[in-house]
């Protein structure tokens, strides 16, 4: 099948973590409320960021984890994305690539980006204005938590 034009442009590389509370079981969900840019100011979102020139996807999740967050993460498995490399499409030519995560050393706090956490169950996730890109990923995540 071929891809639109669209498709196979190049996107600008972003990384996002679904931190959950278990990634064996989770049942909750970590959102993160965004600062900046004004024009995102308000919305909710997955904490993340771009992958600087010369950084792998693994290490800007952690290094943006780190910043955003103050807390350390071990990885589980990607949430796939509909573009060709698995990757969710944003505005502006951007593409992120989430992946789920879990705290293993901190405790998260709203460092850098961000002025306030919540920490959402399947029936709350729908409480927070979850930043439009962001809601098909977040609809993808709700079937992954636990009652």
């Amino acid at each position: 099948m071929a891809h639109s034009p669209a498709e196979q442009t190049p996107r600008i590389a972003v990384v996002g973590a679904a931190i959950v509370d278990d990634l064996h079981r989770p049942t909750r969900l970590l959102a993160a409320r965004r600062t900046e840019p004004p024009a995102l100011a308000g919305g909710w979102e997955f904490p993340g960021g771009k992958v600087d020139p010369g950084e792998g996807e693994i290490e800007a999740l952690h290094r943006e984890v780190r910043e955003e967050l103050g807390v350390e993460v071990a990885l589980g498995e990607e949430i796939t994305g509909p573009l060709p490399d698995g990757r969710w499409p944003l505005g502006g030519g951007y593409a992120i690539r989430v992946v789920l995560a879990a705290v293993t050393a901190g405790d998260p706090q709203p460092l850098e980006d961000h002025d306030a956490l919540r920490w959402l169950g399947a029936d709350e996730l729908g409480s927070v204005p979850w930043l439009p890109a962001d809601e098909p990923i977040v609809a993808v995540v709700r079937s992954r938590l636990s009652l």
